[in-house]
């Protein structure tokens, strides 16, 4: 597991922070996960999310590996969908005025490209990629554009051995 190698507030924090996903609660925001689970603040979940010494792509991996071997060898109906967030200034990479799906008209905000597998009814969060508007470019990126960013996930997660028996995708609205 990748947090036997952390302090025990981590493993806490990771724990409040994974029961709150799993809760009822309609929004899964750090304060309300918080309150949810009887802290009195968010600011250790924040702290945790902030300092962990995560390795994005061994989590990343870790997750495919057992979500392929829940789902074995059944085909997968994928869902592949924008979403994004309003959010107030540029301090945060990639935010700028763009069109947010779920607000359904350009805002300030940053946009996520997601894939979802659906099997037997059951839906498993696959992968996901940032959007990288073309005025938000570091050095080193290269501008895709959704659909484009939507295919290159395809192909990862066929390469991961996923079986795909239909793609799903909304892309009547917005730049897509």
């Amino acid at each position: 597991m990748l947090l036997l190698k952390h302090p025990l507030r981590h493993f806490e924090a990771f724990k409040y922070l994974h029961l709150g996903m799993l809760s009822e609660i309609p929004q899964k925001s750090l304060p309300k996960i918080a309150k949810t689970v009887g802290l009195k603040s968010s600011q250790s979940l924040h702290h945790f999310l902030r300092d962990a010494l995560w390795d994005t792509k061994k989590s990343r991996e870790m997750r495919l590996e057992f979500t392929k071997i829940l789902i074995g060898e059944r085909e997968i109906i994928l869902c592949v969908d924008e979403t994004g967030d309003k959010k107030k200034g540029k301090a945060t990479e990639y935010v700028t005025r763009q069109y947010i799906g779920n607000l359904g008209k350009t805002e300030n905000g940053i946009v996520s490209a997601n894939a979802y597998g659906v099997v037997d009814g059951i839906t498993y969060p696959l992968i996901f990629q940032i959007f990288k508007p073309k005025n938000r470019l570091k050095p080193g990126d290269k501008y895709k554009t959704k659909p484009q960013i939507a295919i290159d996930m395809i192909q990862e997660l066929k390469e991961w051995g996923f079986k795909i028996k239909l793609v799903l995708a909304d892309s009547l609205y917005g730049e897509s």
